[in-house]
């Protein structure tokens, strides 16, 4: 457990160096007066894709032994469409991603920990109403 708390550490020291907790970042990328998070999110997705091939040709597995290469989409794209369309409002109204929440909290942004109440609250909401959509 202890080398996944290091990683947190360090993962989290990377987007705050690379100011991807940064509002006034995150402002810029919705109003498109900067490449900088679009950078970083488009490096993100190539890694992403070149880790899952390779986890798939070389048969990695997780610490759980489940194999990495499977995925499981849901039939149409207005779950999608909707979904992003979200996230995207949140995001832009926050000014703040999901993950670092945490880490602007951690960095002792007080006022962030308003969005993270509302981002846990938002999950618990989905997960109990989550059978009763369509």
């Amino acid at each position: 457990m202890i080398r996944f708390f290091i990683l947190g550490i360090v993962f989290g020291l990377a987007l705050t160096m690379g100011e991807v907790i940064s509002w006034f970042r995150i402002q810029e990328m919705f109003q498109f007066q900067s490449f900088h998070m679009y950078g970083i999110i488009g490096s993100a997705v190539v890694l992403g894709a070149v880790f899952h091939r390779l986890a798939a040709r070389f048969g990695w597995k997780s610490i759980a032994g489940q194999t990495l290469d499977v995925f499981h989409y849901a039939k149409g794209w207005k779950n999608y469409l909707f979904g992003g369309a979200v996230f995207g409002l949140g995001w832009s109204v926050t000014g703040a991603c999901p993950g670092p929440l945490f880490i602007g909290l951690g960095a002792g942004f007080l006022p962030i920990g308003i969005a993270l109440f509302g981002a846990l609250a938002g999950t618990l909401i989905y997960g109990l109403v989550a059978d009763k959509l369509p």
